[in-house]
């Protein structure tokens, strides 16, 4: 094997390697020849298959997949040979001089110096889950499976209002003819406040005149940072009425029992969940924002930082389809705006890394699978979900890394300078 390896910039690498052809044609005749013997082919004996129509059906893929496998296989090796730390995915192509000659671009973790994260200062955060927040969160169930009920009274915070409304500002009338129907639950934020906050009060039937002062930029150009009389009228009002926490209302959340107790031990369970990760989520945000800060001045791979920007606006692109809105033309350069983002979250974790290489760390198989339980314990058969992770490697491999990665900042945080401060449970997951 043929080897060569040149720096084209700081971080920058190109290698140049060939293929041996005896070791592709040893390995495709080999591969065709386990084919041969299980083969059905219409006209042959399953196992009699001429050796040229496997050739001729068969060969061109199987020399493309053992082909791709030996590339891959020989830069890796070459990689490890040469004592190189890939920073992100290698760019491999024909060079163009034989048919087994390649060349191929990548970008290597630049020298961090000494990693000596005691000198860092860390906060960490702590939360317990109360009995209040157990309340609250029924509160909140109570509230998701609330029912209407209409009501002859003027409207209040809280209630269901259904109603007609018209917008005037000098000639300009919103819409041009009738009104436009409406429905909000008051209290919700889904109007301007100034319109909203004027809702409770008023009787259904009666119209009612609000000055409305309309924000700069508002979708309607004429309304655009103007102050307009909006003219309401409610048509109904309803009152929300909360279900008993009792056995059926229990059950219906998956509590065969229907007993409050093992209901509220459900609950809690669920909060100390989502309690551990958003506590983890901190703890991730405040050892990234030191390690980044310290190690600000380290020369960072463009190519990595780039793809990274390019994935982080494309995940934004996908929110906003996600949310039933056109993104419409994106310029070329859009992902300029995720530079610095980008580049933060490169240097956090190629520092992860170079911590976790530095001191040896090993993913811990019990923390990965107390995870994968805790994940699982969220679906209503866990077990499948596990079994799901464990025959899908893909699945698997993004949950290794993310254990290790907190695996790490653990191991960070507890050697740093520390000070440990109190939250509620509300505030902890506060984002």
């Amino acid at each position: 094997m043929q080897v060569s390896v040149e720096s084209t910039g700081n971080l920058e690498r190109r290698m140049n390697f060939s293929l041996p052809a005896e070791q592709l044609e040893s390995s495709v005749s080999g591969r065709l020849r386990e084919i041969a013997r299980t083969a059905r082919i219409k006209g042959f004996r399953p196992g009699k298959v001429p050796a040229k129509v496997i050739e001729q059906r068969y060969g061109e893929q199987i020399k493309a997949e053992i082909l791709g496998g030996l590339v891959r296989q020989t830069f890796d090796s070459a990689v490890r040979e040469h004592d190189l730390r890939l920073a992100g995915n290698p760019r491999i192509d024909r060079s163009g001089e034989g048919e087994l000659d390649f060349v191929a671009t990548f970008e290597v973790v630049p020298d961090f110096g000494d990693v000596d994260v005691s000198k860092l200062t860390v906060v960490r955060h702590a939360a317990e889950v109360a009995e209040a927040d157990i309340d609250q969160m029924i509160e909140n169930l109570r509230l998701q499976r609330r029912t209407w009920n209409p009501v002859e009274r003027a409207a209040q915070e809280g209630d269901l209002v259904a109603g007609a409304l018209w917008t005037q500002v000098e000639d300009f009338r919103q819409p041009a003819e009738g009104a436009e129907q409406f429905n909000t639950l008051i209290g919700s934020g889904q109007l301007l406040p100034a319109l909203e906050n004027a809702l409770a009060g008023l009787e259904p039937g009666v119209e009612t005149i609000i000055d409305v002062a309309f924000p700069e930029g508002w979708r309607q150009p004429q309304l655009a940072g103007k102050t307009a009389q909006v003219h309401v009228t409610l048509a109904q009002v309803s009152e929300p009425v909360l279900p008993e926490v009792d056995a059926a209302f229990i059950k219906s959340f998956g509590v065969r029992s229907g007993e409050t107790d093992k209901f509220r031990e459900d609950i809690r369970s669920n909060l100390e969940r989502e309690l551990k990760g958003a506590l983890m989520n901190r703890l991730r945000r405040e050892v990234g924002e030191q390690l980044t800060a310290t190690w600000a001045h380290v020369e960072l791979p463009p190519r990595l930082v780039e793809n990274e920007a390019r994935a982080m606006l494309a995940q934004q692109l996908e929110q906003v389809r996600r949310g039933g809105r056109d993104p419409g033309q994106v310029p070329a350069n859009a992902h300029e705006a995720f530079l610095e983002p980008a580049r933060k979250r490169v240097l956090a974790g190629l520092l992860v890394g170079e911590v976790a290489r530095r001191h040896d760390l090993r993913l811990d198989p019990k923390r990965l699978n107390e995870t994968l339980r805790l994940i699982a314990s969220t679906y209503e058969e866990p077990e499948q979900v596990i079994e799901m992770y464990r025959n899908d490697p893909q699945l698997m491999s993004g949950l290794q890394n993310r254990v290790m990665e907190e695996q790490v900042i653990d191991w960070i945080a507890e050697r740093a300078q520390h000070t440990e401060t109190p939250l509620s449970f509300q505030e902890a997951i506060r984002v």
